[in-house]
């Protein structure tokens, strides 16, 4: 009897614009939300961390195996200290820091290296993730403190300039 029977004012084109439509925004929520990651700045890998001889290298080896870093001590200048952190944008949100790593170098006052130290943020307390050292002291740890200690404390717009 009735073997095309449609909605009245609705034609076959106008139905599927609309599936086309919701496909477009369910697939544009689900991108809107993925996660991405970015990474700042650069710490050497334990493999060339485990080139440097304590008591033996100077800068200018170290600056030859590893490569010299972007922060250095800034009051007394007795360590190299490379730092890297990791964040992470969800959609609209504001980015966030979910890991930060420092590398610290430090120096004898002839120039050769006393400690070669890597040291990461958990639960909001720095911790010496690994440590080669000649004293029994890190010098310029309060400088690495102020590194981790700060994540978090940065807005999005700080990020972005």
């Amino acid at each position: 009897m009735h073997d095309n029977v449609r909605p009245v004012g609705w034609a076959p084109v106008a139905w599927t614009k609309v599936r086309w439509a919701v496909a477009g925004l369910a697939m544009a929520l689900v991108v809107g939300c993925t996660p991405l990651y970015r990474n700042h700045g650069y710490v050497p890998s334990d493999d060339e961390l485990a080139l440097i001889e304590v008591g033996v290298d100077t800068r200018e080896t170290v600056a030859e195996k590893v490569g010299r870093p972007s922060t250095a001590g800034l009051l007394n200048d007795v360590g190299w200290y490379y730092v890297q952190s990791r964040w992470v944008t969800r959609g609209p949100r504001e980015p966030q820091e979910i890991d930060r790593q420092v590398v610290a170098i430090t120096f004898a006052e002839g120039g050769a290296v006393t400690d070669v130290g890597r040291f990461g943020l958990e639960d909001g307390q720095v911790v010496a993730l690994s440590r080669r050292v000649t004293e029994s002291n890190v010098r310029g740890a309060g400088f690495i403190r102020q590194l981790l200690g700060n994540i978090g404390g940065l807005r999005a717009e700080q990020v972005l300039e």
